[in-house]
């Protein structure tokens, strides 16, 4: 076995070049050949890569799609979200459990499925999803469980491999992912030839095709809506030895999959983007952080990419313009939704653990392998692409003047037409309810769960940076919808996702937790609403990174906007314990057999 996993070892280190960057790539492979990072393995890398071994340790132990032990020869990750659970996933899990025979978290007796709930696999137009291994379903039911198991069980593919229908040839039923296009605009979606916008951008200088950028007020489209052409101004204006362009394709958020749609249909669009921003960059090399949950986008994107370079549109020399070179590299992440994160992306790109950087120096001046870096949105780049072919008082006259373009909108849960939408900047709540036949929606998630809890009286909002900023994700939900159980769900996502690196987030966020599932069990009182508002504020104020500074923002949102259904769950009296005695005792007294004896009857 050790020489076995030694031959895997040195097959893969060959393939990056001894690349202590791409250790991400090299543990990827040695998981798809041996099913699990066993310890051997990690030595091996280490010494291979001529670093120490923790440093392999510490990146293995950090991503979710990592595994240290061995598992079930088929990965069943059930999606558990509030748009999942809403369409019915508990019943599914339940039908899977039966269906294998392992229990949620454990693995089949006989070794061959392991079942669990995982974070959001950007599908939420179409819940309930699961990844088997490697293969997305979608629109499960539970009568699909006993089908699933049945082909995986006939099948003789090793669970090490990720499953692609059209690669193995094994078809499981529901592994179908559909686009859900459902209104496309006249700015990203347009119908336009490959390569235009880049001859456009070749046809003038570097800095003129910054300065139109930022002519366009283009705004990037992750969520922060910081202005793309000062981002690349400061980056090509920091001294290094390379340039890079990287595009954040890690979209995690639960209720956004924009970016899914947009790899699927306009992929081009977006590495013309990348090439282009190479270009005003004076960068030589692109990589798209692609998110783990995306796998099965991967073989497609590669071929984009050598269709590019067979059209002379990456390479050297791109399209005969002597001395400009650009490639992509497609970099697939692991499970972690802080890798959103722009700093923890870099660290992953590296091959760490995706710990968020402290900042200052930003990406712009120290980034990917400590070189001046341009990180931004798969929505971003394709809008790039259109400002070069159609100008960019062209894409000034869509939208607001704080907010130009479009905007791709990832609609879902209780509406009639979930689906990704392309709408102007500007457009009210209302508005868009409208759009997707939920005229009477009892509250609006915009932003995920890092966003903000609309109520009805605020439907006349308008989405934009202005008003409602939004990377993407609109949830939906209708009037027999419970806005605290959401708020605890998006919440246990957040704990979930931490990444443990500070108190305030590590800590703060269970605490939350807690402290709201108390007063869902009708045991709260005002004075725990008000410690949870403090504590809610605390979390935002003093945590290191993105996430555990809008952790907080399912409470806050929902306090400010629904005080109504807090105070309906609150018990008059000043205090109460969070669980009862006997619930305390519970456990010892499934171990012990009894109950504990009152002290007068012992006596």
């Amino acid at each position: 076995m050790a020489d076995e996993i030694g031959a895997v070892v040195a097959a893969a280190v060959a393939e990056v070049e001894s690349d202590r960057t791409r250790l991400m790539d090299v543990i990827q492979a040695v998981q798809r050949r041996v099913g699990h990072i066993p310890q051997e393995a990690i030595r091996r890398v280490a010494e291979a890569l001529g670093i120490h071994k923790v440093e392999v340790e510490d990146m293995v132990s950090f991503y979710a799609y990592l595994d240290r032990e061995p598992k079930g020869r088929f990965r069943i990750r059930l999606a558990r979200t509030p748009v999942s659970l809403m369409n019915g996933a508990a019943a599914v899990a339940k039908a899977f459990e039966t269906a294998t025979g392992a229990r949620l978290g454990t693995t089949s007796p006989d070794g061959a499925f392991t079942l669990e709930w995982t974070a959001d696999l950007g599908m939420a137009d179409q819940e309930p999803s699961a990844l088997i291994n490697g293969t997305v379903v979608t629109a499960l039911t539970p009568g699909d469980a006993p089908a699933i198991v049945a082909a995986l069980r006939e099948s003789h593919l090793s669970g090490a491999r990720p499953i692609l229908p059209d690669q193995q040839g094994i078809a499981l039923p529901r592994a179908k992912v559909a686009s859900n296009l459902v209104q496309s605009g006249p700015v990203v979606f347009r119908q336009s030839a490959r390569g235009a916008g880049l001859r456009a951008a070749l046809t003038a200088s570097p800095d003129e095709v910054g300065q139109a950028v930022t002519k366009a007020r283009l705004r990037g489209r992750g969520g922060a809506g910081f202005p793309t052409g000062l981002k690349w101004k400061l980056c090509r204006q920091s001294i290094g030895d390379e340039h890079y362009v990287v595009c954040n394709a890690d979209e995690g958020e639960p209720g956004t999959f924009k970016d899914r749609v947009l790899l699927t249909e306009i992929a081009d669009a977006v590495f013309e983007g990348m090439t282009i921003a190479g270009y005003a960059l004076g960068a030589r090399h692109g990589l798209l952080y692609l998110r783990g949950e995306y796998v099965y986008l991967f073989r497609t994107l590669q071929d984009v990419l050598q269709r590019r370079h067979e059209l002379g549109l990456l390479g050297r020399n791109i399209c005969g313009h002597e001395g400009f070179d650009f490639d992509i590299r497609i970099q697939l992440g692991a499970g972690a939704y802080i890798c959103g994160e722009e700093s923890a992306l870099i660290e992953s790109l590296e091959g760490k653990r995706g710990a968020p950087r402290d900042r200052p120096p930003f990406p712009t001046e120290r980034g990917y392998r400590h070189q001046p870096t341009a990180v931004d949105n798969v929505e971003t780049f394709a809008c790039v692409t259109r400002i070069l072919e159609k100008g960019a008082d062209w894409f000034k006259g869509f939208g607001t003047r704080e907010s130009s373009g479009t905007k791709l909108l990832s609609v879902s849960g209780d509406c009639p037409h979930p689906g990704v939408y392309e709408v102007p900047f500007g457009i009210t709540v209302n508005q868009l309810l409208d759009l997707v036949g939920s005229p009477d929606a009892a509250f609006v998630q915009v932003g995920g769960p890092s966003g903000q809890c609309v109520a009805p009286k605020d439907y006349g909002r308008r989405i934009a940076f202005e008003d409602l900023s939004t990377g993407g994700s609109i949830i939906v939900f209708g009037q027999q919808r419970d806005v605290l159980e959401v708020a605890r769900l998006f919440t246990e996502f957040f704990v979930e996702e931490s990444c443990g690196w500070c108190v305030p987030c590590r800590v703060g966020t269970t605490l939350m937790k807690n402290s709201l599932e108390k007063i869902l069990g009708n045991r709260g009182t005002l004075g725990d609403v008000r410690q949870l508002e403090a504590l809610a504020g605390t979390v935002t104020r003093m945590s290191r990174c993105g996430l555990g500074q809008t952790a907080a923002n399912p409470i806050l949102t929902t306090m400010r906007n629904f005080p109504q259904a807090w105070e309906a769950r609150l018990q008059p009296e000043a205090f109460l314990p969070r669980v009862t005695l006997g619930e305390a005792l519970a456990e010892a007294t499934r171990v012990q057999g009894r109950a504990p004896v009152p002290e007068e009857e012992g006596a």
